[in-house]
């Protein structure tokens, strides 16, 4: 008996290949309802406190009243006639320029003497950027351990020397621990900077007869301004915002000597002077966006200028 054999017709690969059809609507519609959740929590912890922190200012909301009223420029009148505002500028301007000096010191030495890539120099670099993985406050409870007068450091060294008791040295003292703490940050910036220079720049300057010294000032150096514009900013924005360390390490102390911004709108905060508290921190603000834009601004000019 004859068998019919029934061949499957090939596929033709002369046409366009077809076009894959559109997923219906519903399978890449997005309900917008979806971030409301995310919306909620943005507005309620970090949108709304701030907007009201242009009128609580201008109130007389503290635990002394029990209707809030409008009352214009009385609280910032207080504060400035009070004398402790000027004081805590000065403070925290001065915190401000020290940390940031040492934080960006600590980290371009770091960075140098860090720049070749080995197993040991890696190593050593994880080391150093773990203060920045630590909370700040359990960075400066440990050194205010580590510091005071019947402390760790006096107990070694057989001393009696009060290292937060000095009205003079301890802003110095603070800062040197905020520069500690973030210096591991500034060393990854300046390791990137550094390894963004071409090497036929270093090649041409080392064949010219320059040292180490003239080819890190001459070449290294201006080819770090964006990551010395990035670092200086950062480093004093931030410890012009700071608190935590000074809180845990001196609560502004001795004398008032450490009484930052932030430590001393918590002291205001604490006696129920809620709208004084928050007339420091627009203060606070609009003191960090005048030093922000000069500086930023300063520092982008010098990277087009190098």
């Amino acid at each position: 008996m004859a068998h019919t054999v029934v061949r499957a017709k090939p596929a033709s690969t002369t046409g366009a290949p077809k076009k894959a059809g559109r997923l219906p609507r519903a399978a890449v519609h997005h309900p917008w309802w979806f971030a409301l959740p995310a919306i909620v929590v943005f507005a309620g912890f970090f949108l709304v406190p701030n907007l009201l922190n242009f009128y609580y200012p201008f109130t007389n909301w503290s635990s002394y009243h029990a209707d809030i009223a409008f009352t214009g420029l009385d609280n910032l009148r207080t504060i400035a006639d009070d004398g402790s505002l000027l004081r805590a500028i000065r403070t925290t301007l001065l915190y401000a320029l020290l940390a940031a000096v040492f934080q960006n010191a600590f980290g371009l030495v770091l960075a140098l003497l860090l720049e070749d890539d080995t197993r040991f120099n890696r190593f050593f670099r994880a080391v150093f950027f773990l203060p920045v993985l630590i909370s700040a406050l359990a960075t400066g409870y440990v050194f205010q351990a580590l510091l005071d007068q019947d402390g760790a450091l006096n107990s070694v060294l057989g001393t009696d020397v009060p290292w937060l008791g000095s009205t003079t040295w301890t802003p110095v003292v603070v800062t040197l621990i905020h520069g500690w703490k973030w210096m591991g940050l500034a060393m990854l910036i300046y390791l990137a900077g550094l390894k963004g220079i071409p090497g036929d720049m270093l090649e041409a300057a080392r064949m010219d007869g320059a040292g180490p010294w003239r080819t890190f000032w001459s070449v290294r150096w201006p080819m770090l301004a964006p990551a010395v514009t990035f670092n200086v900013t950062t480093a004093l924005i931030g410890s012009m915002n700071t608190f935590d360390i000074v809180q845990a390490t001196t609560g502004g102390g001795p004398a008032a000597a450490t009484e930052v911004f932030n430590i001393y709108m918590f002291r205001i905060f604490g006696q129920g002077l809620y709208a004084q508290a928050s007339a420091m921190s627009l203060v606070l603000f609009l003191a960090v966006v005048a030093v922000a834009i000069p500086l930023v601004v300063g520092l982008r000019r010098r990277e087009q200028t190098l």
